[in-house]
């Protein structure tokens, strides 16, 4: 999944822990552990973008990435451990 989030574009916004554009993996991760619809809501903020989440950083919709890729990277990044 990482290799995939790489060629999909996501690590150019995203860092795994810390905050570039875009939240960090592990901030997402940390927000939506416990909700059993984020994959799903997050599987559309990629397709669709979405604005205003996580302050007024836009996250375009990523034309380049499959449904199912998007509901793999979703589930990939909030089965990442939590932070310590």
């Amino acid at each position: 999944m990482a290799q995939l989030s790489q060629e999909r574009g996501c690590m150019r916004c995203h860092g795994m822990v810390t905050k570039f554009v875009g939240p960090g993996f592990q901030q997402v991760a940390d927000r939506y552990r416990g909700d059993a619809t984020a994959t799903a809501r997050l599987s559309a903020k990629i397709m669709q973008g979405s604005v205003g989440t996580w302050g007024n950083v836009i996250m375009p919709r990523q034309p380049q990435v499959s449904a199912a890729e998007a509901s793999a990277l979703a589930g990939w990044v909030l089965a990442l451990p939590p932070a310590h």
